[in-house]
């Protein structure tokens, strides 16, 4: 008597799901991810052992290695506010579209009079501009001025956000603002030593001075 043979059938895989899926990862990583701003310099800065990380809520003042400086701040609204003041004290009206240019920036060494000048420009344009770094002398000692408003406004954020904490029952950390100098390693000492005098100027006596963490032997 003949064998019956049974049909073969071949198995099926539903992609559909997998699809939908990759598509949503791809999506949430658009919406979520953040362009990289670049720097309008780039330090080479001295080695240590120290590997003591720079926290989050920080201002920080970079000095090039031809001793200009450079000013930074964390937080969105905190950099709003703070040019704000800046340009009330100096007489600058930024529109809402510069200061949310601004706001997304990361450090700049123009004085504030060529400041609006700059958040102008497209980003290529910015990298080729040699920016003479912030004023920070005893008649036009703009620096002291971003770093105090800058402080004043960091101080003004944490207040509100502690308030809206409590109002919802929810325990608040407060994280205070820091400052830091990030050196180069050419540059100069009496460089370094006027911005330390700034800070100290503001009752600022307590900074972190940034170094890449010295290799150890293999």
């Amino acid at each position: 008597m003949p064998k019956i043979k049974m049909p073969k059938s071949n198995p099926s895989l539903d992609m559909t799901p997998m699809v939908d899926l990759a598509f949503l990862l791809v999506t949430f990583f658009m919406l979520t991810a953040s362009s990289k701003v670049s720097e309008p310099v780039v330090v080479d800065t001295p080695s240590s052992t120290s590997d003591k990380l720079l926290p989050q809520n920080v201002i920080m003042v970079t000095v090039d290695d031809k001793g200009k400086a450079y000013y930074n701040i964390n937080n969105y609204d905190v950099r709003i506010k703070t040019l704000e003041k800046m340009g009330a004290q100096y007489k600058v009206d930024f529109n809402k579209k510069e200061k949310e240019e601004f706001a997304k920036m990361t450090s700049f060494g123009v004085p504030i009079e060529t400041l609006k000048q700059y958040l102008n420009m497209e980003e290529s344009e910015r990298l080729k501009v040699k920016s003479p770094g912030i004023p920070l002398d005893s008649l036009h000692n703009q620096l002291g001025d971003w770093i105090q408003f800058g402080r004043i406004e960091a101080a003004k954020q944490a207040k509100t956000q502690k308030e809206k904490a409590e109002s919802l029952g929810r325990e608040f950390k407060y994280e205070p603002i820091r400052f830091a100098i990030k050196a180069d390693g050419k540059a100069n000492y009496i460089s370094v030593k006027d911005v330390i005098k700034v800070f100290t100027d503001k009752d600022i006596y307590r900074f972190n001075l940034i170094t890449n963490l010295e290799k150890g032997d293999e």
